[in-house]
């Protein structure tokens, strides 16, 4: 990709180091402080302090970025900057609304272009539009599972949604898991995909780089004991020893379907996604 910047291999981990060369594509702005939180760090831990979410913990200080997922501009939007958002794979873009100039960050769409003005309801690359409105076949992101609620799906760096057809009030989406669903032709969505393609190409390189993102290390079951995991024990190298992975607490670990058979929006899906996937 154009926009990966390769290391010279000066130590062993610059040798597999990729990181994106935002000189390419950000604008160099500073972020907006009135749409700036500081978010407290619970490394995965719930309201009585007990790890939920295993292996975070450390990295960064953030500054999380409100972000204006319902994307209502009445009279149009024109777009300021490209920036990076720390707490998230895709770039956001600083927009301030024709009419009233309040500004508010979006997520940044390819084809999107710094200085440039989108009216309500142009078919064009990182304008909002409602799902009827685009044409089958084409990309769209950022959408709404029920109307007015905010984008809610196909929001990472990359990510895009192929309208596959249109009946009566329903629009028929393939999403990136491969899932084929349906969705209210009046929920809105961005046309074109999710810019920052190269996020998924990126190699990390060194484990020094993964606690800089908050992720701490993890351990095999396979080399613990027993009576911390039931993949644990035994002499040497050796299988686990059971029929199936386990989870630390003995529950299946593949496999298993989480979604609940008798979910209201089920009916909405055509076609489930690949096993595979």
């Amino acid at each position: 990709m154009s926009n990966l910047k390769l290391y010279k291999p000066t130590t062993p981990s610059r040798r597999k180091t990729s990181v994106i060369n935002y000189a390419e594509v950000l604008t160099g702005h500073k972020p907006e402080k009135s749409l700036l939180i500081r978010k407290k760090n619970r490394a995965g831990r719930n309201a009585r302090g007990l790890i939920t979410v295993r292996h975070r913990g450390g990295g960064a200080r953030t500054l999380v970025r409100i972000i204006n997922f319902k994307r209502r501009f009445p009279s149009g939007f024109k777009v300021q900057t490209i920036e990076y958002d720390p707490n998230r794979t895709a770039f956001i873009s600083l927009v301030t609304d024709v009419a009233t100039g309040v500004k508010s960050y979006v997520i940044y769409t390819k084809g999107m272009v710094v200085g440039e003005t989108y009216l309500p309801d142009q078919l064009k690359d990182g304008n909002t539009i409602a799902l009827g409105d685009a044409p089958v076949g084409s990309f769209v992101s950022q959408i709404e599972i029920n109307p007015g609620s905010g984008a809610k799906m196909v929001r990472s760096a990359g990510t895009y949604a192929i309208v596959t057809a249109k009946e009566g009030k329903y629009v028929t989406l393939k999403l990136p898991s491969g899932e084929i669903r349906k969705f209210l032709a009046t929920s809105i969505g961005v046309v074109n995909r999710v810019a920052n393609e190269a996020h998924g190409l990126v190699r990390v390189g060194k484990a020094g780089r993964k606690r800089h993102m908050g992720v701490r290390p993890t351990v095999r079951g396979k080399v613990m004991n027993p009576v911390d995991h039931p993949h644990g024990g035994g002499e040497a190298r050796n299988s686990i020893g059971m029929a199936y992975p386990k989870t630390p607490w003995g529950k299946h670990a593949l496999g298993v379907r989480t979604r609940d058979a008798k979910k209201q929006s089920s009916k909405f899906i055509v076609s489930r996604r690949p096993k595979n996937k």
